[in-house]
């Protein structure tokens, strides 16, 4: 074959996105899209955020828990978003993920152990404007807004689980509204396309990537996570 158009998400373990991509990279077959390296560092939310900080991208701060024990940063503020750390499509982050003190903390922390057996990632939850900006090659597409205000009857502000599961099902209220290019100004368009392609950067993506962001209201792009495989579909 002269090219693999490569799509692959893995079968199991930490770095199941990584796995096509290493096998091609072994046989000098070509591919589209990352590498096996950074495949593997994108589905570890934790080493994404090491990265990030090291670049100076603005992320929100965070604490990875290995265990359900583990003490609570104190420098951390409330409300905290609690995450599986490698998982991806919103996997393990409901409406329950955001937390107001530590005993709801403490609670969602043992459930996605619990489910998923891995560490969990706690970071300080953005409120702002829910964005996504892709990157094909080196040029910053066009942002999208995901405007969470029509789903008030499921009382979901976030991309969690449910949200994307069943997207578009009225009866259950999950029908946000897109806007893109997102309703932004330009200054804060471009703001928000440079920290996607300067995150695209960090993390040695190729090809293409999405960026999720959370938009303060002081204007400040929070990059939450890369996805260098994203999905593809309209």
């Amino acid at each position: 074959m002269d090219l693999v158009f490569n799509i692959a998400e893995g079968l199991h373990g930490e770095h199941r996105e990584s796995q096509v991509p290493a096998i091609l990279e072994s046989l000098g077959v070509p591919f589209t899209g990352s590498g096996s390296v950074t495949l593997a560092l994108a589905l570890d939310k934790a080493k994404t955020k090491q990265i990030l900080a090291s670049e100076g991208i603005p992320t929100p701060p965070w604490q990875l828990f290995s265990t359900p024990s583990a003490l609570l940063n104190p420098s951390l503020e409330f409300p905290l978003i609690v995450k599986p750390n490698r998982e991806g499509s919103s996997k393990g982050i409901w409406q329950e993920s955001v937390v107001g003190e530590e005993p709801s903390l403490r609670r969602q922390v043992a459930h996605v152990y619990e489910r998923y057996r891995q560490e969990v990632l706690v970071e300080e939850f953005i409120e702002g404007i829910e964005l996504t900006a892709g990157v094909i090659g080196e040029e910053p597409l066009p942002v999208l807004e995901i405007d969470f205000a029509t789903c008030q009857r499921s009382v979901e502000r976030f991309y969690s689980w449910r949200m994307k599961e069943f997207q578009g099902d009225s009866a259950r209220g999950l029908v946000p509204a897109f806007h893109c290019p997102a309703r932004l100004d330009a200054r804060t368009t471009a703001a928000v396309q440079e920290i996607a392609l300067r995150a695209h950067r960090a993390l040695g993506c190729k090809d293409l990537s999405r960026t999720d962001i959370r938009l303060r209201a002081d204007g400040t792009p929070f990059v939450l996570e890369i996805n260098p495989l994203p999905g593809l579909s309209p």
